[in-house]
């Protein structure tokens, strides 16, 4: 399979795909202060999909699930991560 991939590194909230997908993988290269929310929506808001706490551990987090509506991340810290998905 050929993942696509989105880097984020800032306090924000990132449309990273809209309509049906999996999330394949969440790399976590740096944490900050403020949890990372995943949701099944192209908004930061609805079905959540799973939360990191803040300051988790620096590792890739697997998920191979579907979403339908869109795959958004809101980033409350400045955490360092990876979004692959198809």
């Amino acid at each position: 399979m050929n993942f696509k991939s989105t880097y984020i590194s800032t306090t924000t909230t990132t449309t990273v795909k809209s309509g049906r997908g999996r999330l394949h993988t969440i790399t976590v290269g740096t944490t900050s202060a403020g949890a990372i929310t995943v949701y099944d929506n192209t908004a930061g808001s609805g079905t959540i999909i799973a939360v990191l706490k803040a300051s988790v551990a620096e590792q890739t987090f697997t998920f191979d699930c579907e979403f339908a509506t869109g795959l958004t991340i809101v980033t409350a810290g400045n955490s360092l991560i990876t979004v692959t998905y198809l």
